[in-house]
């Protein structure tokens, strides 16, 4: 497995004699070269803090996240994991804690971190009597695109995503599925440097479960941080290049599959096993 902060390629190795003459051995098999990744913070949390009425949803949480990265947050329902990503979003207010955005202090300056983050929720939230086309032209003004550019990228994203025949339509007339895809083409359309994505494949069938995460992929492969809930394991599996997992508030550990297969004592087993071996051990016996 390559690490978090590499990118991999499999070349056919050609040898040649010490001299460096024309003569040439290709080896018969390829072989795994990694080139490194220049990677800076995207994300900085420290000590993230919040209760409601007295009880602790998210008990001083600590994480980074770096550009070119998916880090999966995972958990049990109840376990922080919106409480945690909407306070990063600035959608509620942390008692206690730092969060930095590319170096933006998001607490004193929610509105400058906030030109870099876009945020998906679980429930696909449109505005019913726009159409697809009026709803990106609208939230592109929000975010102050200009309008030659942003019709640029509302084109792109409905076609990548399905969408451009249904352009013209109401979104009250969408399926889950497509409002779905229309909220999430609605949270690219500024660029964001910082995606975050609560359980984006619902609702989707396989086909644009697909899209959705080549997509996803492909702003990752450009340099997006992507931080990515899910209760669908082999979904983060596949897609993270490193994982979180989250209960009671606390982050109980995170770091590659591979690290957190050590760490449960479980080499060579799924995501799903590791996870559920390590949310069943009390939290403070679990390795930071």
């Amino acid at each position: 497995m390559a690490s978090a902060g590499s990118r991999s390629l499999y070349v056919q190795p050609v040898l040649t004699d010490q001299a460096g003459s024309a003569r040439k051995r290709i080896l018969p098999f390829p072989v795994q070269v990694e080139f490194p990744r220049l990677m800076s913070t995207a994300l900085k949390v420290s000590g993230l803090a919040k209760s409601y009425g007295g009880k602790r949803a998210v008990d001083g949480i600590d994480f980074e996240v770096k550009s070119g990265e998916l880090y999966a947050l995972l958990g049990p329902n109840g376990a922080g994991k919106t409480t945690t990503l909407r306070m990063i979003a600035g959608l509620l207010n942390a008692d206690a804690g730092q969060i930095d955005v590319f170096d933006v202090d998001a607490r004193k300056d929610p509105i400058a971190a906030k030109r870099l983050i876009a945020w998906l929720p679980d429930e696909p939230l449109l505005y019913d009597k726009l159409t697809a086309w009026e709803y990106l032209e609208f939230v592109a003004g929000l975010w102050g695109v200009d309008i030659g550019e942003a019709r640029n990228r509302a084109e792109h994203l409905l076609k990548l995503l399905g969408l451009w025949d249904n352009r013209n339509d109401r979104c009250e007339t969408f399926s889950r599925g497509m409002k779905q895809k229309a909220v999430l083409a609605g949270a690219l359309i500024h660029e964001p440097k910082l995606l975050m994505l609560d359980e984006p494949l619902t609702g989707l069938d396989a086909a644009a479960s697909r899209l959705v995460k080549d997509l996803i992929r492909e702003r990752v492969e450009k340099g997006a941080a992507v931080i990515l809930t899910t209760h669908i394991l082999e979904v983060a599996e596949r897609m993270a290049d490193r994982i979180g997992i989250i209960k009671d508030g606390k982050l109980l550990t995170e770091g590659r599959l591979d690290e957190l297969q050590a760490r449960a004592g479980a080499q060579g087993q799924s995501l799903e096993d590791v996870f559920l071996s390590l949310i069943a051990e009390p939290t403070a016996a679990v390795a930071q």
